[in-house]
């Protein structure tokens, strides 16, 4: 992966799966090559969107290596690598490395709540155990743990990190994180809810890191630009405003329900969700298919709108 640092619309793809609840990696193909088309800067495979934690260890590395192998050069593939303990998160992120991720996203392991200090020298001692580059999501909602921003620069300090994504719901964090000036790409999550997009693009950040690109990557591309000048920010302010619908929308359940579910009602390789979650049928999935429609998105990606009987089966 190039020095560069990474900006733009950093998309957490969806996992699709076949009929049969397989992983399908024709499906991966071609969405990889979707957003390849249409301005997504990089790619999150099996974050919280990809339904990682239901994913069996062995369909996780599975995934890395055949996914691995479909990359073009043209956009950087990252893997979400958090195991339930240290030790195993190592083992995950050296996989990865070995089997040709461009880098490995790390949220705090799930259920153990543990301190905030020792979230950070988890982060630290994986680092240091590999040079693979690497992203911190902080993502309390999910977690429970939730690093300050002094914890975060200390940690940002170790060349390995490369991105920062932030889903808490505090302008302050953000503000914070980049009046320290760290070299990672500081991003944001997408969630309306949240509030971070229009501070986070106005402080100065470099993105946003998202899932609402899986059906609007375009318009995701616009929204993530970084701020170089006032045509960026009137092309954000448009974007922004009018996509809005669909940002609370593909909100509105458990992340990755309401997105999965209208994709497959759109037409794309998303197959079901794993259960015990379930798609969105009815009003539920209907709102989305207008929403899709009345911001002709329908037309602009080629959608093929199945019936909603149709998405059920």
């Amino acid at each position: 992966m190039s020095n560069k640092k990474l900006t733009g619309s950093f998309v957490a793809l969806i996992t699709p799966f076949n009929k049969d609840g397989s992983v399908d990696f024709a499906a991966f193909r071609s969405l990889l090559k979707f957003h390849e088309d249409n301005g997504t800067s990089a790619i999150l495979i099996m974050g919280s969107t990809g339904e990682s934690s239901m994913l069996s260890p062995e369909e996780k590395k599975q995934i890395i290596v055949e996914t691995a192998k479909m990359k073009t050069g043209r956009m950087p593939i990252f893997f979400g690598c958090t195991g339930n303990n240290t030790d195993t998160t190592i083992a995950n992120v050296k996989f990865a490395k070995d089997n040709g991720a461009d880098g490995a996203i790390l949220a705090a392991p799930a259920y153990i709540c543990a301190p905030e200090d020792d979230i950070e020298r988890f982060f630290l001692d994986v680092a240091d155990a590999t040079d693979l580059p690497l992203g911190i999501y902080n993502n309390p909602p999910r977690v429970k743990s939730d690093l300050h921003w002094d914890h975060l620069l200390r940690i940002f300090k170790h060349p390995n990190y490369v991105v920062h994504k932030e889903s808490t719901g505090r302008v302050g964090q953000v503000a914070q994180v980049l009046a320290g000036k760290p070299t990672v790409a500081v991003m944001c999550c997408d969630s309306p809810n949240l509030g971070l997009v229009v501070p986070t693009m106005s402080l100065g950040g470099h993105g946003t890191a998202n899932m609402t690109g899986n059906i609007a990557p375009g318009e995701m591309a616009t929204i993530s630009k970084p701020w170089t000048s006032y045509s960026e920010a009137e092309g954000f302010k448009n974007a922004y405003l009018g996509l809005l619908p669909l940002l609370h929308y593909t909100y509105s359940a458990i992340n990755p329900v309401a997105v999965k579910s209208l994709m497959k009602a759109l037409g794309m390789p998303a197959g079901d969700l794993r259960k015990p979650l379930t798609n969105l049928e009815g009003e539920a999935l209907a709102k989305g298919i207008r929403i899709v429609q009345e911001l002709g998105l329908d037309k602009r990606y080629g959608y093929n709108i199945k019936p909603l009987s149709a998405v059920a089966a």
